[in-house]
């Protein structure tokens, strides 16, 4: 009995280190796949590194790009104030000339030559040029203008 407790426990053992040597066999096989896959994935990393130094770089440009642009921009819109301002001004100042003029015109015209509006309304520009013609074909024919 003792011979054969021995041999069963003897191939208790064996199936039990077969089945151990099995089992470190697909353990190896997935510790092959996992250390492939750590290379692969080593790789994807580097790549990622790679392009998010060149996106930080492209961003830093950018924001270079922009604080010019806002500079020049900045200062462009003060300029372009400042002209829109000193535009008024002058169309305001123009539309004082225009009027001072006409009223020289008609006050320059003789008495006779005043004649009754018409029926259709003459446009204030053609009134005024007008009489900006009268006022120098009078200024002509008394030999003050130049």
């Amino acid at each position: 009995m003792s011979h054969s407790l021995g041999v069963a426990i003897e191939s208790l053992v064996a199936v039990l280190l077969m089945l151990t040597i099995g089992y470190c066999m697909l353990l190896n096989k997935r510790l092959q796949r996992l250390k492939a896959d750590e290379h692969s994935l080593k790789a994807t990393i580097a790549e990622l590194i790679t392009a998010t130094e060149i996106a930080e770089r492209a961003i830093g440009g950018l924001k270079h790009t922009v604080r010019d642009v806002n500079e020049n921009l900045g200062s462009q819109l003060t300029a372009a104030t400042q002209m829109a301002g000193n535009l008024k001004s002058m169309l305001a100042e123009g539309d004082g000339v225009i009027r001072r003029l006409g009223r020289i015109a008609i006050a320059a015209r003789p008495a006779q030559e005043v004649e009754p509006a018409p029926a259709t309304q003459v446009s204030t520009a053609k009134a005024v040029a007008a009489a900006a013609e009268a006022f120098s074909e009078r200024r002509r024919a008394s030999g003050l203008a130049a």
